[in-house]
């Protein structure tokens, strides 16, 4: 079925709802990836709000960390569900989650000094190097592929979601959040996956354009493909963070 994705923002019959679009009024890979730009631009500015108020103010800034992991989900939730906001919501939701990026930046790069440029660096690579892969060929976006990631990144949801829930208890999922060697390598395998989720993303958005979707689906594949590159980084951060706890 075209456009399954392993993200969940990306489902698989939103090209079949969307109808088939000409022109100028049709998606395109290179307008995607320019409303991606735009969108980390939105996300960087909000982040160094955040990030600027707690390192060279000290300022308390949970409330940014909190109001804006929880704006954004409240928004990602409206955009999965209703595409045709995308150009509306999408800008506000890459504000949302660079308040919150930048707020957790701080925290992470107060206890651990150059984790945050380590993060961002790696994911970036990763980015550089599935998109290669992608591009030549290297990596293809099969069923068995799709499904694997698919189920892989829905497992992982459930875990996060019942260590969440748990935590009201005062119970803790083993090894899920310490920098044990099984630690450590629970953290590699998630990393793996989250960038696994690069290439569906990559799918989902060359299936766009040549299925022909709307304009606005521009916005929607640029939002997908952010959800996954936020999820690589606060990943990418929490194996650096197990790492740097073990020196």
């Amino acid at each position: 079925m075209i456009g399954r994705s392993g993200n969940p923002t990306l489902r698989d019959n939103t090209f079949e709802r969307t109808g088939h679009f000409s022109g100028g009024e049709r998606m395109t890979i290179e307008g995607t990836v320019n409303k991606a730009f735009i969108m980390l631009a939105i996300l960087l500015g909000g982040a160094f709000v955040s990030w600027g108020m707690y390192m060279k103010a000290d300022a308390n800034v949970t409330g940014f960390m909190i109001g804006g992991a929880i704006a954004g989900l409240i928004l990602a939730l409206i955009i999965s569900f209703k595409p045709t906001t995308s150009p509306f919501l999408v800008p506000i939701y890459a504000a949302c989650e660079g308040l919150f990026l930048g707020a957790l930046s701080a925290r992470y790069e107060s206890l651990y000094q150059g984790i945050t440029l380590q993060a961002a660096l790696l994911t970036m690579c990763v980015f550089i190097a599935l998109l290669v892969a992608y591009r030549f060929r290297l990596i293809q976006a099969t069923k068995n592929f799709r499904l694997g990631v698919f189920a892989a990144t829905a497992g992982i949801m459930l875990m996060y979601l019942a260590s969440f829930v748990l935590s009201f208890f005062g119970i803790g999922i083993p090894y899920l959040h310490d920098n044990s060697l099984i630690g450590i390598g629970i953290s590699l395998v998630i990393v793996v996956i989250a960038a696994l989720n690069l290439v569906l993303d990559f799918d989902f958005i060359e299936s766009g354009a040549e299925h022909g979707a709307p304009k606005y689906m521009e916005w929607y594949g640029a939002f997908g493909l952010m959800v996954t590159l936020v999820w690589l980084y606060i990943e990418m951060l929490r194996l650096l963070s197990k790492l740097a706890s073990r020196d």
